[in-house]
C-alpha cells in the first residue's frame, strides 16, 4: 500500500539497487595483484643456535634458507638434504624467486666443513648474495 502523492514512490525496486559487479572486480584483481608480488620464505625446518656478532645487518630478500644444526645436517625447505643435492635445491628454490638471496643459519656447533660445502654449493648455483645469519 502506498501513501502520498503519485511520484513519490513511482521507481522500481531494480532501478534502487546498486551494481556490485565494478567493485568485485577491482577487489579480485587487487587480490591477484598482492598474490603475484607476495615475496614468500621457504623456512629451513630445524632450530639453529646462530652465533653472536656485533656487525650483523638485516637483509631485505631473501629467498633460500639453508639451516645447518649442531649434528653436522642440513635442511632445505623443511626437508634434510645430504650435503652433495645442496646445489640443486638452492637452484631450484632461486629459480622461483630469483630476486632474493640466501641466508645460511649454522649452529654455533655446526663444522665449519659443511658451512663451507654449502657456501660453495650456492657460489656454483649462481647466487651473488650470500649472507650467514647471526644474532646481535
Amino acid at each position: 500500500m502506498r501513501r502520498g502523492g503519485a511520484g513519490r514512490f513511482s521507481r522500481s525496486d531494480e532501478d534502487s539497487d546498486i551494481n556490485l559487479t565494478p567493485m568485485l572486480d577491482v577487489v579480485f584483481i587487487m587480490l591477484i595483484f598482492f598474490i603475484v608480488t607476495a615475496t614468500f620464505i621457504k623456512q629451513a625446518g630445524t632450530d639453529v643456535r646462530r652465533p653472536d656478532a656485533l656487525t650483523a645487518l638485516q637483509k631485505p630478500t631473501v629467498s633460500v634458507l639453508v639451516a645447518i644444526n649442531g649434528k653436522g645436517e642440513v635442511w632445505i625447505d623443511k626437508k634434510r638434504v645430504d650435503v652433495t643435492a645442496v646445489r640443486a635445491h638452492i637452484e631450484r628454490i632461486h629459480a622461483e624467486n630469483p630476486k632474493g638471496g640466501l641466508v645460511v643459519q649454522a649452529d654455533k656447533e655446526a663444522r665449519s666443513e659443511i658451512l663451507m660445502g654449502v657456501l660453495a654449493a650456492s657460489r656454483a648455483a649462481g647466487l651473488s648474495e650470500v649472507a650467514i645469519a647471526t644474532e646481535k
